[in-house]
């Protein structure tokens, strides 16, 4: 059993083929795929996703943090509501991206400590989007660290000294297509960090693993990522599926 942490199946890019890109995923022996939210334009298609695949499809919530923008209150009340409302698994993807736009940084902030103050009332994991924002990041974790906090470093592609430093705060690296590719850097050290503290994912339809690369990514690419790992790890397919899917029931609770 694989389980995929990461993936935004509603997205628009699989509208063409959809139940045929889940049943390839299904038939590579993917049986839990893990949806982040990114804002309210998403939410429909994601209870629908949902509706359509009740064993296998389990939603998150929360305002992605390239979706804070000028009406970013608005948005978090619509998280509010729906974590109040019914069960998710997670809120996420949440966190700190000033890769295209440092202008809404305090903003990002606000928007991902607030979230991190839900889920730890909710009993919640969160799902950390960070892309050149580390610092930020960890200010954040630092100053909300506690018992209850815990959760997923999504895509993670730092050093090492951040990946422990991650760990530290109660989250999983969660280890996609990044690890397959040659200037990736992350297969450098993965051996240095314990399997325990990993998780799978693909965040398709984006950064496909070799030999995909560049192309849209789906779930059934999980393989080639496990792949990866079986050379750095030195043990079996089957070992790091278990393993890794092991992790993601000690983060979801399910």
């Amino acid at each position: 059993m694989i389980t995929d942490t990461h993936t935004h199946l509603y997205s628009e890019q699989f509208n063409d083929d959809r139940k045929a890109m889940i049943q390839r995923a299904k038939d590579a022996g993917v049986s839990r795929f893990f949806i982040p939210a990114i804002d309210s334009s998403y939410t429909e298609s994601m209870f629908l996703l949902e509706k359509e695949n009740p064993d296998a499809v389990f939603l998150m919530m929360g305002l992605h943090p390239t979706s804070v923008q000028e009406n970013y209150l608005e948005e978090l009340a619509h998280v509010k509501n729906w974590i109040d409302k019914r069960n998710f698994f997670a809120i996420g993807e949440i966190g700190i991206d000033l890769y295209w736009d440092k202008s809404f940084l305090k903003q990002q902030q606000e928007a991902f400590r607030t979230q991190i103050k839900w889920a730890k009332e909710k009993k919640l994991p969160i799902v950390i989007h960070c892309r050149d924002a580390f610092d930020e990041i960890f200010e954040v974790l630092e100053s909300e660290k506690s018992d209850d906090l815990r959760g997923i470093f999504h895509c993670f592609t730092g050093t090492l000294e951040q990946a422990e430093k991650a760990i530290s705060y109660n989250m999983k690296l969660g280890i996609g297509g990044v690890a397959t590719f040659k200037n990736g850097k992350i297969d450098t050290f993965l051996n240095e960090i314990d399997l325990k503290h990993i998780v799978l994912e693909t965040d398709s339809p984006y950064l496909a693993p070799t030999p995909f690369r560049g192309k849209r990514n789906e779930s059934s690419y999980i393989t080639n990522v496990i792949d990866k790992l079986v050379d750095i790890y030195g043990i079996s397919f089957n070992e790091i599926a278990k393993i890794t899917t092991q992790n993601s029931k000690d983060i979801f609770n399910v």
